[in-house]
């Protein structure tokens, strides 16, 4: 995740110029709870996913400090890489969080295993600002477990000056010609989802045939890569060091504003559409409070505020509908106007789950030996051609002294 910072910029939202101070936000009196005022509420949430600093010309301010002005309660923030890793120290018991941001399947996951509590939606008078197209989705069908945050796509970023056409396929991603300007996401249900649509299966199947199918087309694809990345994909795809990545549009609308030369499509084979949303732990011990900063979220000014820090998709039908967000609306990248071939994560099964983590430990193993061995051919070929210039030269001598 990362800032956007300027490409969405238009002459009404350069005209105004407001502080964070300066917003009234609403219900204020909601927030005054003399009781919490000194309470600290541990966030965790990924990385680079929330308006952490004043911009007034995108509308941007920091949302933890002024939740703590607000309410008295201080904001403990943290932040997590995958799904998979906060799903480790979730269940390790090892940490306690009161707000975490998980993905769509996860929160399936969640829900199954007792990790996360039901929200009394009573006590978050903002989610009525939610979408009803973001509403009772599959992974929590009755709106108790979760709240809505931010939504998006995945598809593939090229470097225009680096890529011969513009691709339509992930099969791109395979293709020779790029060896060493290839990047990969890395982790399991993300990379496994490019090489499963490639291979016209479902990402949600059951078939381990098919899984094991997926992992010998990315253990195929793996010499031909430069690495595989999360938030290193910014660097490198901004540099120009990286021709082509698999990533989320979001993200991509913040690379573009760096590096202009960079464009994403949504291949023609399929990508995953996911929803990220606000939960709370089934071991926190400050629910109020949880529920107060749910609510703050929610709120017109801080969901645009972190529409435009993020780049992604607003669930918030208020802030859809508001003029300083009529870039972002329009924008073809989050909002394309073809019809595109998506599909959500669901939570696997236990048995798929095990076999997707044991092949993506193959996937990312395999080959790991190469260079051990490239070294090994390397210093052999340099001995052999020593011997031969010694052999050379110890013959130019003999003949040289025998010539004397």
């Amino acid at each position: 995740m990362k800032k956007l910072v300027s490409v969405l910029a238009a002459s009404v939202i350069a005209a105004v110029c407001v502080s964070f101070s300066a917003f009234a936000f609403d219900n204020e009196e909601y927030y005054d709870v003399p009781e919490l005022k000194g309470t600290t509420l541990n966030v965790y949430n990924w990385g680079e996913y929330i308006s952490d600093e004043e911009d007034e010309e995108y509308y941007m301010f920091d949302v933890n400090s002024a939740f703590e002005e607000l309410t008295g309660i201080k904001i403990n923030y943290t932040n997590f890489a995958s799904n998979e890793d906060l799903y480790a120290k979730l269940k390790s018991g090892g940490s306690s969080y009161d707000i975490i941001i998980p993905s769509d399947y996860m929160i399936s996951r969640f829900i199954a295993e007792g990790l996360i509590q039901k929200i009394d939606m009573n006590n978050i008078p903002n989610y009525k600002n939610v979408s009803d197209k973001y509403r009772g989705l599959y992974y929590d069908e009755n709106e108790e477990y979760s709240v809505p945050y931010c939504v998006n796509t995945v598809g593939l970023i090229y470097n225009k000056t680096m890529v011969d056409e513009k691709p339509t396929s992930w099969s791109v991603l395979w293709d020779p010609k790029y060896a060493g300007k290839i990047l990969m996401f890395d982790n399991p249900r993300d990379s496994f989802a490019v090489s499963q649509k490639l291979l016209g299966q479902s990402f949600n199947t059951n078939d381990l045939t098919e899984w094991r199918l997926a992992a010998d087309e990315l253990i195929a694809q793996k010499p031909l890569l430069q690495g595989y990345v999360m938030d290193e994909v910014y660097n490198k795809m901004e540099s120009g060091e990286a021709a082509l990545a698999p990533y989320y549009a979001g993200d991509f609308v913040c690379m573009q504003e760096i590096n202009p030369d960079l464009d994403f499509v949504y291949p023609k084979e399929g990508v995953n559409r996911f929803v990220d949303a606000v939960c709370i732990p089934s071991n926190t011990q400050n629910v109020r409070a949880a529920e107060m900063y749910i609510n703050f979220l929610l709120d017109p000014e801080v969901a645009l505020a972190n529409a435009y820090a993020t780049g992604y998709e607003t669930p918030n039908k208020v802030v859809f509908e508001m003029e300083e967000y009529a870039d972002m609306a329009n924008n073809k990248y989050l909002y394309p106007d073809e019809e595109i071939n998506t599909e959500y994560f669901y939570d696997l099964d236990d048995a798929t789950r095990n076999a997707m983590n044991t092949l993506w430990n193959e996937v990312k193993a395999n080959g790991d030996n190469s260079k051990a061995l490239y070294i090994a051919y390397a210093v052999t070929g340099a001995l052999i051609a020593a011997f031969l210039i010694y052999k050379a030269a110890v013959k130019k001598y003999r003949e040289s002294f025998y010539d004397a």
